[in-house]
């Protein structure tokens, strides 16, 4: 690939397919070999019940103080799903509804992000950069702690909070939450949010607008991860889920597998998984390509 050292480590990357992509590409041009090997799928949910929270929700939208974005995926199915279920013809008119109210947002409404990805998604969205919160862009982690350093002094008292989230189909959940890297704030961190705005008076409502599976892994995909256990690839994993939804789907032994991850939570389950190296990073490019170097030059 153009421009890759020849000496640079092999990066897997596991993110959502719609995300891996772009890391990828960015990797490869900071000098990278980088692959994506996709561990999370993402879809529209499927539950009639969840497609009409999300339409209530945007009825009552003004009712609320808050909403917090859960990841990019989050604002992304919020505003606009991917096509739903083809014969449900009624959940597609109500999801085009909602995508034309993207310019009726109301204008005291704060929209948090949990770093600086789903901060970008919501501008993208249409969402005006003073109506957004988020952490300060030097903490040292992009999760529900650090925003709530920068939103929890604040006045909650009564107010109402809308948590736009998605829920998983995995053995485990996403226990992703503690970066902006794929599905920054799942359910650690954003149950420890709400249990914040909750002792200081706000009620919590939550909105579930996709989902997150397991992918099915090919023999192919096999047999490049069993390689990548043992050929001194770096796997690069922004989600507990994904290490989870690789362990489940392979019997490979990775105690010589190197693995760079973007929170402590992750790190717990890559060594728990038995890799044998785990080196942690803050979750920004410019950290994870300083952390490749290291881990390149034999000290990580």
């Amino acid at each position: 690939m153009p421009g890759a050292d020849v000496n640079a480590p092999r990066v897997i990357v596991t993110r959502a397919a719609s995300e891996a992509g772009d890391w990828v590409r960015k990797l490869q041009q900071a000098g990278f070999h980088a692959e994506a090997f996709p561990l999370i799928d993402i879809a529209p949910t499927a539950a009639d019940a969840d497609r009409q929270a999300l339409e209530q929700a945007w009825k009552s939208l003004h009712s609320y103080a808050a909403c917090l974005f859960v990841s990019g995926n989050a604002v992304s199915y919020f505003f606009k799903h991917n096509k739903p279920v083809a014969h449900i013809k009624r959940a597609q008119v109500a999801i085009n509804n909602v995508a034309t109210r993207r310019d009726k947002l109301p204008p005291e409404l704060r929209f948090m992000a949990p770093g600086p990805g789903t901060a970008a998604a919501l501008l993208a969205a249409g969402v005006p950069a003073s109506q957004i919160d988020g952490p300060a862009l030097d903490a040292r982690q992009f999760d529900s702690q650090a925003l709530w350093q920068a939103v929890g002094a604040r006045d909650w008292q009564g107010r109402r909070v809308l948590i736009v989230r998605g829920h998983s189909r995995a053995p485990q959940g996403d226990a992703s939450q503690g970066h902006d890297t794929g599905d920054s704030a799942a359910a650690p961190g954003r149950d420890w949010i709400a249990r914040q705005w909750a002792l200081v008076g706000a009620q919590v409502d939550f909105v579930s607008v996709y989902q997150r599976r397991a992918p099915q892994l090919s023999q192919a995909q096999l047999q490049r991860a069993e390689a990548a256990s043992t050929d001194g690839s770096v796997w690069l994993f922004s989600s507990s889920e994904a290490v989870a939804n690789l362990v489940a789907s392979s019997a490979i032994d990775f105690k010589r597998a190197l693995a760079l991850v973007t929170h402590p939570r992750i790190a717990e389950a890559a060594r728990a998984a038995g890799w044998g190296v785990v080196v942690e990073s803050r979750p920004a490019l410019h950290d994870i390509e300083q952390a490749l170097r290291s881990i390149e030059l034999g000290h990580p």
